[in-house]
């Protein structure tokens, strides 16, 4: 028997800091992050590539401390090193599931952390590790959502799937909204002329620069990523023209 053919073999994904506390809402649950490491683990069973991304959201936000008198600068580099906290511990979860990992950080820290190196990054992946990336792009001003377009270009990923709390891309907050309805497909420019918020527009520009599809789809639902890498239709894609999938 052979196996089902994979649609997409190298992945980016994008992960919320907001996603690994769970019900707390802050910090990090234990419970969350082995469920998502579950998840994880099933693709790369399959033998896809899986880089991934990981927010700061969970444990502090660059953007509202700067609202609060912090400079944004300042308060940018706070965010990118409570994503580093979150690599590490992504990391655990997932080595503890059987899952070689490794964390690379765009700011140096050598003691938790390999610096980013593009080459380096690419031939963990080629060797069956999970990488993940801390630290954002390394820069001030860049949110996660632009770091994971431009960690899936330089890494050559085939999508950037980006786990969230809900099924997919929804006309309104379907957390506040029951009446609010799915989307199941979208084009880049109407992500970007609706102001939906799947990613900001820095990262759409550069997903659809370099034709990288994004798939926004409910994370802890049991089975979700396996069933994309694998072509079955989950959550919201958006691509060059939403009448192909």
């Amino acid at each position: 028997m052979t196996s089902a053919p994979l649609k997409y073999r190298r992945i980016l994904l994008k992960v919320s800091g907001e996603s690994l506390a769970g019900e707390k809402k802050f910090g990090l649950d234990p419970n969350t992050l082995r469920a998502i490491a579950r998840e994880i683990k099933a693709v790369v069973d399959l033998k896809v590539e899986v880089g991934i991304v990981v927010g700061g959201g969970n444990i502090f936000r660059g953007l509202e401390a700067s609202a609060q008198g912090i400079d944004r600068a300042v308060a940018d580099n706070m965010g990118m090193l409570a994503t580093v906290v979150n690599a590490l511990a992504l990391q655990d979860a997932l080595e503890k599931a059987g899952v070689p990992t490794r964390v690379m950080s765009a700011i140096t820290m050598n003691e938790v952390a390999e610096p980013y190196i593009r080459r380096r990054a690419m031939r963990h992946l080629e060797k069956g590790r999970i990488v993940v990336f801390g630290a954002g792009t390394g820069s001030p001003y860049f949110t996660t959502d632009t770091a994971a377009a431009l960690r899936a270009t330089e890494i050559g990923a085939d999508a950037i799937l980006k786990g969230t709390r809900v099924a997919g891309i929804y006309d309104r907050d379907p957390e506040k909204d029951a009446q609010a309805q799915m989307i199941p497909r979208l084009t880049y420019f109407e992500v970007l002329e609706k102001s939906l918020r799947v990613m900001d527009s820095t990262a759409i520009t550069m997903a659809m620069e370099q034709h990288i599809p994004i798939i926004v789809f409910k994370l802890l639902e049991p089975g979700n990523m396996k069933k994309l890498v694998l072509g079955e239709v989950v959550g919201t894609i958006v691509e060059t023209r939403g009448d192909e999938r």
